[in-house]
């Protein structure tokens, strides 16, 4: 007897064909993801890298018309998005991190983190710029900042510290958030969060988006995504 195929979307599941036939919209979302990576649809270019553990597809996005395809709206500059699956071998779950993830860029060798969706479109304007061998950094507060060299402690900010997100490296991005009065929750940050690669235990295939900053324009082929996590090490590089 034919068994259903099944694929799980975080906490969603689908089976088809006799299964349940009702996809909720994140579903069917995360669905158009898992195309994305299969393929390198909408512009992207794929990468693979596996070990024992772990197998990891991805796909770049790098111009910002691919970009408002897979999101599905204009997202800030300097913002490169990668859609990644992540499928644990065996029967161990893996504990699935966005903070396991780096992308660096031959470039100018730039390297960052992703950015969490509040990130990007919380209530403020993100600017991001680069600072040669520092971290990058998020802060609501106002103030210069100083450190951030390798060797040399974190970034601090006179007069008081804000939220940050560090990250030495060779040269990093610096993302300031500007703080505005409202509360409401912006149509992007919905899509972005809808999207994001879940951060949970899994011992099936996951999927979603990585949002990482990276300033200036780069090629796919230039960039290389590196992952270093309870898998263990693995890297990838992109191909159109």
């Amino acid at each position: 007897m034919r068994q259903a195929a099944t694929l799980s979307f975080g906490t969603v599941a689908y089976n088809a064909p006799g299964g349940r036939k009702k996809m909720t919209r994140k579903a069917a979302v995360l669905m158009a993801v898992v195309a994305g990576v299969a393929c390198g649809a909408t512009g992207g270019a794929t990468g693979k890298a596996s070990n024992e553990v772990l197998v990891i597809e991805a796909t770049a996005y790098c111009d910002r018309a691919s970009i408002k395809r897979v999101i599905g709206a204009e997202v800030p500059e300097n913002i490169v998005v990668l859609a990644v699956r992540l499928a644990p071998k065996g029967d161990k779950p893996l504990l699935v991190s966005r903070d396991d993830f780096v992308l660096r860029s031959d470039k100018d060798g730039q390297r960052s983190q992703p950015f969490a969706p509040s990130q990007i479109a919380g209530s403020g304007v993100l600017v991001i710029s680069q600072r040669g061998g520092g971290g990058a950094i998020l802060s609501e507060e106002q103030g210069p900042i100083i450190g951030g060299w390798p060797g040399g402690g974190r970034p601090r900010r006179l007069g008081g510290e804000g939220t940050t997100f560090g990250n030495v490296g060779e040269a990093s991005p610096q993302a300031t958030l500007h703080s505005s009065s409202t509360d409401k929750k912006s149509p992007l940050l919905a899509l972005l969060e809808e999207k994001v690669l879940p951060e949970k235990e899994a011992s099936e295939p996951l999927w979603g988006l990585l949002y990482f900053p990276l300033e200036g324009k780069h090629k796919p082929k230039q960039l290389e995504l590196l992952y270093n996590g309870p898998a263990g090490k693995l890297s990838i590089r992109f191909q159109q």
